[in-house]
């Protein structure tokens, strides 16, 4: 079974911690979303990963191994870090080609993967006149070149069409249903929303939170329901007794804070007050994420005040 195994890693710039004990593990199977503020050390951590920096301390294993230690790595692992990696010069192709040769990749994978991140027919464009979108494409070819057991990505909608996102976010579905390690690094919430399984959270370096998606939410949310009513003034007195927070919007209509459907349900019926429509009102994985890195954002903004 291939994994990545985050085991106490540390990075420092000189008096700057990057990466603070970082402790988790990324299993196969699931599409696995790796969120955190600007500055909280995803892209290091990637980095460190990758081989692409040492770490101070600890250690980050892919299959059980550094990455450094793969003869032929791309076999291995796939990733997409920096779109603008591919030499200006070449074709789409012959980067591709480059990359097959140096990991004893069948020739015949690159037209695959050309085809597979749709762009085959500008595959004889020198990348110096791609678009931002077209060398995300080509750097996600890039990255599924080895028909790799495990694939990380950094930001890979980033620039993509409409078109472009439906694709990858189900090209990475696919790769998780297939049995593969995803990694996926995304400031997006509403995106990470539609694919991600499982989080991994970030905040000043540390580990904030390791948990699945629904998990995620209801630990950084809290309970509310949404219920309309013919006798509003008495439902809400029955639930503010029960300890609840009502908001009566118009119309017989209510907002519950700390209440689950079914405890308004309950209450409800047992004070014979009649319920027209019910519902819990779940938070989105953007409302729990800002919940719980409020106080772990470097950079912060002030509201603009006109003069």
């Amino acid at each position: 079974m291939t994994s990545i195994d985050v085991q106490d890693l540390t990075k420092e710039y000189g008096i700057k911690r990057a990466v603070d004990r970082l402790t988790f593990r990324v299993g196969p199977g699931r599409v696995t979303g790796f969120l955190g503020p600007n500055g909280a050390g995803k892209s290091t951590t990637l980095r460190l990963a990758l081989g692409l920096d040492r770490p101070t301390s600890g250690s980050a294993l892919i299959g059980g191994r550094p990455y450094a230690t793969y003869d032929e790595p791309l076999r291995q692992v796939g990733a997409l870090l920096d779109p603008q990696a591919a030499h200006g010069a070449r074709t789409a192709r012959d980067h591709l080609r480059v990359l097959a040769t140096a990991n004893r990749i069948p020739a015949r994978r690159v037209d695959e993967v050309l085809e597979q991140a749709g762009i085959a027919a500008v595959a004889g464009r020198r990348v110096r006149t791609y678009s931002l979108g077209m060398r995300q494409r080509l750097g996600i070819a890039a990255a599924l070149l080895g028909d790799p057991a495990v694939v990380l990505l950094d930001e890979p909608s980033n620039g993509l069409d409409p078109e472009g996102i439906v694709w990858i976010r189900e090209l990475m579905r696919d790769l998780a249903r297939a049995g593969r390690t995803v990694l996926v690094s995304s400031h997006l919430m509403n995106e990470t929303a539609t694919f991600a399984d499982h989080l991994v959270v970030l905040g000043r370096g540390r580990l904030l939170a390791d948990t699945s998606m629904p998990d995620f939410i209801a630990a950084n949310s809290t309970r509310r329901a949404r219920v309309r009513t013919t006798e509003p003034d008495r439902l809400r007195a029955a639930l503010t007794r029960a300890g609840h927070t009502v908001t009566v919007t118009g119309d017989g209509r209510c907002t519950v804070t700390g209440a689950t459907a079914a405890d308004i349900g309950a209450l409800a019926a047992a004070d014979s007050i009649p319920v027209l429509e019910l519902t819990d009102e779940q938070a989105s994985l953007e409302q729990a994420y800002l919940a719980l890195t409020a106080a772990e954002t470097e950079f912060t903004t002030t509201p603009f005040q006109e003069a």
